[in-house]
């Protein structure tokens, strides 16, 4: 499966070898990936969805750089649900652009209004939640979502559209306002 990143979730984790003479110890590193939102300064977890998007560095993912990695198509396992948490593996970052088969998308409340998770029609059938946070007005979704798909705010339905001409971009777009 191929997934492109528009966006990363608030809260990255890392975890690397225990062998401090290992090394390549920092180089194999993990990072992890998932939503949170600001706590009185300080970005928390709240999460409703637990989930998670892992990246290994021995991949092609920079930890360093992860605004570098916006754009970039990976190579990924599919998505699945394992001790309870939804997650996905991003293997390794191609060289070459190619076109998605889906993008990990970030929704935040303060830019496409409250999702209306838990309704029935909140989202197209082909878009599968990783994780959600949440904590009175503040919303932060992760999601794999596929071009073209869509998910429902309070401000109305959102369509996922690609870039034409940059295959590993794509955005949230307001399609069509809620009627009050």
């Amino acid at each position: 499966m191929l997934v492109a990143v528009t966006d990363f979730g608030s809260v990255w984790r890392r975890r690397f070898g225990k062998n401090p003479d290992d090394p390549r110890r920092f180089a194999r590193g993990v990072y992890y990936n998932t939503t949170g939102i600001d706590i009185a300064g300080t970005i928390r977890q709240r999460p409703q969805i637990v989930g998670y998007a892992r990246f290994n560095g021995c991949g092609g993912f920079n930890p360093n750089r992860p605004l570098q990695m916006i754009g970039r198509v990976f190579e990924c396992a599919e998505p699945c649900v394992w001790q309870g948490q939804n997650k996905i593996l991003f293997n390794r970052l191609l060289n070459a652009p190619a076109k998605p088969d889906c993008f990990l998308v970030v929704a935040r409340a303060q830019l496409v209004g409250k999702l209306t998770i838990g309704r029935a029609d909140w989202r197209s059938a082909d878009t599968w939640l990783i994780s959600f946070s949440e904590c009175r007005d503040q919303q932060e979704a992760m999601l794999l979502m596929p071009a073209h798909s869509w998910m429902q705010t309070e401000l109305g339905c959102f369509v996922l559209e690609p870039e034409p001409r940059r295959p590993g971009v794509a955005r949230l777009v307001l399609a069509s306002a809620q009627q009050e």
